[in-house]
């Protein structure tokens, strides 16, 4: 993790994130200020969405558990759980607040239904998300809750969010063969 932070948003430091595996998400995703780069996925989950076809929505692909639909599902699940950690962390809420079952909401199959009102409420939960993080004062950036036991900022809720969402579209790319905006070799196939 970098010691010095140019922006409050910028990149975490050393205290933001306690578990590993959140810090190892997040130094995989690249990017100095978590807004530039959560307000850019905006732009990216609407490319990738629209490349998808949509006989590969509902596959499963081994080694994984989950259909395209699935992940997008988990997405917008994880997305609102995200916002509700980040707000009541900045507001200084001290509650314990717990870790959640991703597989049991995945599995439970509810509101799948139509692809394109997945990635609008998706869409939707991220815009917000942003607008809450862009009217944080600085110090809220730096407040600290526990989530699943973990004590986290909201500045590394933030990037675990981004990281989280980063990490499932290089899936889904991976999955379906579909290039990402920055890869230049595959720049034509969009």
């Amino acid at each position: 993790m970098n010691r010095q932070r140019p922006v409050v948003s910028g990149r975490p430091i050393d205290g933001d994130l306690d578990l590993q595996a959140h810090r190892d998400l997040v130094e995989g995703f690249s990017g100095q200020c978590v807004t530039e780069m959560m307000s850019g996925q905006l732009h990216e989950m609407c490319e990738l969405a629209s490349v998808l076809s949509t006989d590969r929505l509902d596959t499963v692909d081994p080694p994984y558990r989950w259909t395209v639909r699935q992940v997008f599902a988990h997405l917008v699940d994880a997305e609102r759980i995200f916002g509700d950690r980040m707000l009541r962390v900045a507001a200084g809420d001290r509650t314990d607040l717990p870790s959640w079952d991703q597989d049991a909401y995945a599995n439970a199959r509810f509101g799948l239904g139509n692809f394109g009102q997945l990635v609008t409420e998706l869409g939707h939960l991220r815009q917000a998300n942003l607008l809450l993080l862009r009217r944080l004062a600085p110090k809220a950036w730096d407040q600290r809750g526990n989530v699943g036991g973990s004590p986290m900022t909201v500045r590394g809720l933030a990037w675990v969010c981004a990281a989280h969402m980063d990490h499932h579209f290089k899936i889904v790319r991976q999955r379906c063969d579909v290039a990402s905006p920055n890869d230049e070799s595959k720049a034509g196939d969009f």
